[in-house]
């Protein structure tokens, strides 16, 4: 009996130490956390650049300088309604619009050429009228500068226009709407200023010797082209004559 009875503890203490053994390796795996996609774009990695020869094509300068370009028109005084003689002007104020000008640009040898209308506000206070009359309108200008060596296929760049000066002057004649006789007018005037670059590509090889991509860039042609240069949105608020 001591035996069998001793036998049945020893194999419930072996079923005892099987469970727990059994339970030791028993391992609990978390759960994944649900994350969104990781889309996020890198930065390419900036490469050299990988040259076909020792050459190379660069900008060479063939002069810069600072130039005035002067914008004016002479309007009829019938332009202003209740203007009828000069001496009704109690004060005359212009407001150019940079913002809104209108800049056509050519090089030709030697010489660059600007064309271009400048938008502008002119207000007049008439006596005996009690709101100044305001006239919306352009003012156009026009410019030849000298520039030796420049060439027609060279690049040109030119700053923003800045203003230097404003100025009126009554009584200058002007055309009338018969376009024969010759009326009372008033000269608006506004002087600009920018400056103009201009550039040409060139070969530079190892060595740093030069040679234009052009060649034949500055041979004059046989006959001399019309250049006829694009107009200003809505009819460049130019002024017709009543």
């Amino acid at each position: 009996m001591a035996c069998n009875k001793c036998g049945r503890v020893q194999s419930s203490a072996r079923v005892s130490t099987k469970k727990k053994a059994n339970a030791r390796k028993e391992i609990i795996v978390p759960k994944k956390e649900i994350v969104g996609c990781s889309c996020n774009v890198k930065e390419p990695a900036i490469k050299p650049a990988k040259l076909t020869n020792d050459c190379v094509v660069v900008n060479s300068l063939v002069g810069t300088k600072t130039v005035q370009k002067v914008a004016e028109a002479t309007l009829p005084i019938t332009a202003f309604a209740g203007l009828g003689v000069l001496d009704d002007i109690v004060s005359v104020n212009v407001v150019p619009n940079l913002e809104g000008v209108t800049q056509n640009a050519r090089v030709i040898r030697d010489k660059v050429v600007n064309i271009g209308l400048l938008p502008a506000s002119i207000s007049i206070s008439i006596l005996g009228i009690e709101l100044p009359v305001t006239l919306d309108t352009s003012l156009p200008f026009q410019e030849h500068t000298d520039f030796p060596g420049a060439c027609p296929e060279d690049t040109l760049t030119e700053t923003p226009l800045e203003i230097e000066g404003i100025f009126v002057q009554p009584g200058v004649p002007v055309i009338g709407a018969a376009g024969i006789d010759l009326v009372q007018g008033i000269l608006f005037k506004v002087v600009l200023k920018t400056t103009i670059t201009v550039t040409r590509p060139v070969i530079q090889d190892a060595s740093g010797n030069v040679c234009d991509v052009n060649p034949n860039r500055c041979e004059t042609p046989g006959a001399i082209p019309t250049q006829t240069l694009p107009a200003p949105p809505n009819g460049g608020g130019i002024l017709p004559l009543p």
